[in-house]
């Protein structure tokens, strides 16, 4: 039996997305210790485009862990969406509510940026032990080194697919899971917004989103066929019907920034995902 490193933590979190980082900075604004595990590096947790709206409830406990000035700096404030059926457009204002544009890979580079206390990046081989008792354990392996983490509680921040959910045993869990008839084209393109607020559109052909990252990106949604694996893996579409037309698209991964060569385009990010969700309970 190999050897390991032992540790010790108050909260053991496992994840270093958004919810990860937020619950982190919790901890650490009241002086409560905690050490989050991440299996991917840090640039590539950085590199994962997601969300870019948030709500009132988001904005006002960013500012109460101290994390909010760039957002406050660099974020659009939305007080209405435009709701757009069949071309016949409506604005619905949203009163004494707003919501804030920012990207949520913002959100966790502020967090980043912020948090003093223990994140292990690149983590292989992460496995939750005695979750259900009074001494947790966490080990995994890091630059070579294996570690057994103890503390008091394991917090699951790594989403439905990660080793959090896949440690409880099958009979201990309940999933609720709806999987949709369709997928999502996002395109991430650096070229100003067509509106000063979120447009969401319904059409013959579904769903549209004209969104935003700034004045200077936009961010595009529009519903098609459910994607496909290869043989491969890879995600495919052929012949993808979306709400702005017809396409023939495959997904690419790129990389955070990267343009297209054609000049006129300037499309940063793409993708083509299942629309999903899931609750467990």
């Amino acid at each position: 039996m190999k050897s390991m490193k032992k540790l010790r933590t108050k909260v053991a979190i496992i994840g270093a997305g958004p919810a990860g980082l937020m619950l982190g900075r919790l901890l650490e604004v009241n002086g409560i210790d905690s050490v989050i595990i991440e299996r991917r590096s840090a640039d590539y947790v950085l590199g994962r485009i997601r969300a870019g709206v948030l709500e009132e409830g988001a904005m006002q406990l960013l500012d109460r862990v101290g994390v909010g000035a760039r957002m406050h700096s660099e974020g659009l404030i939305h007080r209405g969406i435009e709701l757009s059926f069949d071309g016949d457009v409506q604005r619905l204002d949203f009163g004494d509510r707003k919501v804030m544009v920012y990207g949520q890979t913002e959100v966790t580079r502020d967090l980043m940026q912020a948090r003093q206390a223990t994140t292990i990046y690149e983590a292989d081989n992460v496995a939750i032990a005695d979750f259900d008792t009074a001494s947790p354990r966490v080990t995994y392996d890091h630059d070579g080194v294996s570690y057994e983490l103890t503390c008091d509680f394991v917090i699951g921040c790594d989403g439905f697919h990660g080793v959090s959910r896949a440690s409880v045993a099958p009979s201990g869990i309940t999933t609720f899971e709806r999987v949709y008839p369709f997928g999502w084209l996002g395109v991430l393109v650096d070229k100003p917004p067509v509106a000063d607020e979120l447009i969401y559109a319904h059409h013959e052909r579904g769903f549209a989103l004209c969104s935003m990252r700034s004045q200077t990106r936009s961010r595009y949604y529009c519903r098609c066929p459910p994607p496909k694996r290869s043989r491969t893996g890879a995600t495919t579409a052929s012949g993808t019907n979306c709400a702005q037309g017809s396409i023939r698209t495959r997904r690419r991964r790129c990389r955070p920034g990267r343009r297209s060569k054609n000049p006129s385009r300037r499309c940063a990010v793409s993708s083509l995902s299942p629309c999903a969700s899931a609750i467990c309970s």
